[in-house]
Parts: C-alpha cells; sequence; structure tokens
C-alpha cells in the first residue's frame, strides 16, 4: 500500500497522507514519497495548488521516532524535509486538517499556507508533553500564526486546541463538517486554480518578501516591481477585454 496518494483535480491536486494504523506518522517512508509528490505537483504547470489532508481519524500524529536513522541530527533533519518541502512549495498550499495534528504532524499542518480543520481535528504540539523540545521550526511557525500568548499556552502548558479553538485563534481558516471538509478545500483551490500560474508563484514570493520587512516603502518598491511585471502579460490584457465586454453586454 503507498503510503502518499496523489488525486489530481483541474487545477489542483490532493496529496492525502496513507498510513492509517499508524496514524499517518511520518516515518521515512512517507518523508521521501511526500518530498516526491511535491516535487511532481509542483513540476506540473497545471497544478496551481496542493491540498494535503490524512486517511483515517488522524491528519498526522506527528514522526516516527523509532526510525529517525543512523544518527539523531540526521534523522532530525530528514523528518523536517517534510514539512519544510511544504512551507518552501510556490503554489498555494492547503492543510485539509481530519483529525489529530500531532508534533511534527502540525509542523505540516502549520507549513501550509492556509488550514481548514474538520471538527473533529485538533492541534496538539505535544513536544514537552513527551520531554521534547520542539524542532523544525515550531516555535516560530506557531508564534507567526497566532502570537506569544497562544503559542506560549499550547507550547509550555501543553494546551490542545480543538478546531472550532482553532479558528478562534486564528489558527486555522475555517473549521467545518467532518464531511464537507475536503469540499471546502477545494472550493479554495478552485479559487486558485483560476488565476493565472505565473501570478500565483509570482504573489506569493513577493508576500514571502513583504511579510518580514517593517518599512512600508519597501514593501511598495516589493510590489510595484511584481505589478509592473504582470501588467505586460497577457492574461492581463486578456482578463480587461473580458471584463470590459462584460460590462459593455450589461448596457
Amino acid at each position: 500500500m503507498a503510503v502518499i496518494e496523489i488525486t489530481r483535480h483541474e487545477g489542483f491536486a490532493t496529496i492525502t497522507l496513507n498510513d492509517p494504523d499508524k496514524r499517518n506518522m511520518l516515518s521515512p517512508e512517507m518523508v521521501d514519497d511526500l518530498y516526491g509528490a511535491m516535487d511532481e505537483l509542483e513540476a506540473d504547470d497545471d497544478v496551481n495548488a496542493i491540498i494535503i489532508t490524512g486517511n483515517g481519524r488522524a491528519f498526522c500524529a506527528g514522526a516516527d521516532v523509532s526510525k529517525l536513522g543512523a544518527t539523531d541530527r540526521e534523522g532530525l533533519l530528514h523528518i523536517y524535509g517534510a514539512f519544510l518541502r511544504v512551507a518552501r512549495s510556490r503554489v498555494l498550499t492547503i492543510a485539509a486538517v481530519n483529525g489529530a495534528a500531532v508534533g511534527a504532524g502540525m509542523n505540516l499542518a502549520l507549513a501550509a499556507d492556509i488550514r481548514i480543520v474538520a471538527e473533529s481535528g485538533r492541534f496538539d504540539t505535544r513536544f514537552l508533553a513527551i520531554g521534547l523540545h520542539p524542532g523544525g521550526g515550531h516555535s516560530w511557525m506557531l508564534q507567526r500564526c497566532v502570537g506569544p500568548q497562544v503559542a506560549s499556552a499550547m507550547l509550555l502548558a501543553s494546551q490542545v486546541v480543538s478546531g472550532h479553538e482553532a479558528q478562534r485563534l486564528g489558527l486555522a481558516y475555517q473549521c467545518v463538517a467532518d464531511g464537507d471538509l475536503l469540499d471546502v478545500a477545494s472550493v479554495i483551490a478552485q479559487g486558485a486554480a483560476r488565476t493565472p500560474r505565473g501570478l500565483l508563484i509570482k504573489t506569493k514570493e513577493s508576500m514571502r518578501k513583504t511579510t518580514v520587512t517593517t518599512d512600508h516603502d519597501e514593501a511598495v518598491a516589493i510590489e510595484l516591481e511584481a505589478q509592473l511585471w504582470s501588467k505586460a502579460q497577457p492574461e492581463f490584457a486578456e482578463r480587461i477585454a473580458e471584463l470590459a465586454q462584460r460590462i459593455s453586454s450589461k448596457h
């Protein structure tokens, strides 16, 4: 049985972690296959968005610590590769959190651009509860997402956050009924699918640059160059012409 499954749709794709008996824990095999799936889909010009979800009751229950490799450092860095590859994706990434996202599995969810969580889903850092320091940039991603107070509660006091609480705290974009999870994630992915791929990639690049600057003028300069690039693309002229046609047809 493949531990990673890819399903292609029009303009986007879904990656499913498929080891439900082990609650989709990140084994070395799953890490390698996830990395390969991301590479394959990003190389496809027809894929503008990637949904990542889990099969069974868990999204991802963390790293399989029994298989970290010959050395702790190499093993940990290998596990990090799974969610870091998602974090570095050029296209839109959506985590459809169908169940528990624990430890490194929570890192995988945090690495996505958007998180949609099912009502039965939950976020559990788990690190300190098992005597382990967080890794893979967990504290950095979490604090950027929810701020230091909520991050402290989750990390230092081992507070588990439910699906509805995740939406309230900004950890998830939406919390939806379990049966609606993939449908809602797909609707969002379809929004990206309708966007010119080059423009989507360029905008995501700009967002990464502007989010780390504290200077408004620098942000203006970053967006100016990207906007000038987009004005020169054929898709801009085509869509402006379509818009003008729709407006004129109403009069």
